[in-house]
């Protein structure tokens, strides 16, 4: 098959959007998938095994994110991020198409790290969504598939890029109003990926036929402190980055009252800030023998400048 069009699941995402627009920039031609299309995309009905034969690669990026909220019933999780798999991944093994690639995340591995997290590690998600995301690469992973295929598992640590949201958001407006960052007591290192490294590595494992297939973690050179993250974002917007140094107790003590109060902080949130998860991506970086586009501290340059 040297077809150059490849079917992306999910597209109008946060990754979609990005990974759209990066493989159309390397004159690829990409064809949407989404639950509600626009005249020139797809939906998951409409999505054929005609159309799954024209295509060179199906990069399913669709699925039920983690909801910080908790307001999502367990089942949902595995309606999506599962079962749509399942039946996504039937299709493309009856298919001529060539490539098959399955966003999980890090989470499907360990919500917990100590020292660096690697693809040897034996799976042990805690949330439902871990949990609905393994049972997806289980399900792949459980299959033979044919010697004209390639199938690859990515489990990105957390994704950032221009105009994205999440825990970003919350530090870039510490600094930006000039509110203290009141953690620095907490010494952590964190392991980040920019959405344009993301993507420079799906379309290598694209256009390169001796990547092996396989499971990937996905992740920057290196990883970083929160508080190094609060001094990257106030030299990035010209603002003086102030880091509190309050005792652990006392933070923890508000980070209780949050969970019940409508504050900035809660237990949820401090753990975010504060855990380590260090994420190893030695494995893929040694299958593409490349050097990644962007250094983390230039990513996250990138990422917050766009807010």
């Amino acid at each position: 098959m040297n077809s150059n069009i490849h079917i992306i699941t999910g597209n109008k995402g946060f990754v979609g959007l990005n990974l759209v627009d990066y493989l159309t920039r390397k004159k690829k031609e990409t064809i949407g998938v989404s639950r509600n299309p626009t005249k020139d995309e797809l939906n998951y009905q409409t999505l054929s095994l005609e159309n799954l034969n024209k295509a060179n690669s199906c990069i399913h990026l669709a699925g039920k994110a983690h909801d910080l909220k908790k307001t999502s019933e367990d089942a949902a999780y595995f309606e999506v991020n599962t079962e749509l798999t399942k039946t996504l991944f039937d299709q493309f093994l009856k298919s001529d198409c060539e490539v098959f690639m399955y966003m999980s995340s890090v989470k499907a591995a360990a919500d917990t790290v100590e020292g660096f997290l690697t693809e040897d590690a034996k799976p042990n998600p805690v949330t439902v969504y871990g949990k609905s995301k393994l049972a997806a690469e289980n399900y792949i992973l459980s299959k033979e598939i044919p010697e004209d295929k390639r199938v690859y598992i990515l489990r990105p640590c957390m994704i950032h890029g221009p105009n994205n949201k999440g825990n970003l958001n919350l530090l870039y407006s510490f600094v930006s109003k000039g509110i203290p960052y009141p953690f620095g007591k907490y010494v952590n290192k964190r392991s980040f990926v920019s959405v344009e490294n993301l993507c420079f590595i799906i379309n290598e494992l694209i256009d390169n036929k001796s990547i092996k297939p396989g499971v990937y973690n996905i992740a920057d050179d290196a990883s970083l402190s929160t508080t190094d993250l609060v001094r990257i974002i106030g030299k990035t917007i010209n603002r003086p980055a102030k880091i509190l140094q309050i005792p652990k107790f006392m933070v923890s003590i508000l980070a209780k009252i949050g969970d019940v109060l409508p504050l900035p902080i809660n237990s949820e949130r401090l753990q975010k800030l504060t855990e380590n998860y260090e994420v190893s991506n030695q494995k893929i970086k040694k299958e593409i023998q490349k050097e990644l586009p962007l250094s983390t501290e230039k990513g996250i340059k990138k990422t917050i400048a766009s807010f």
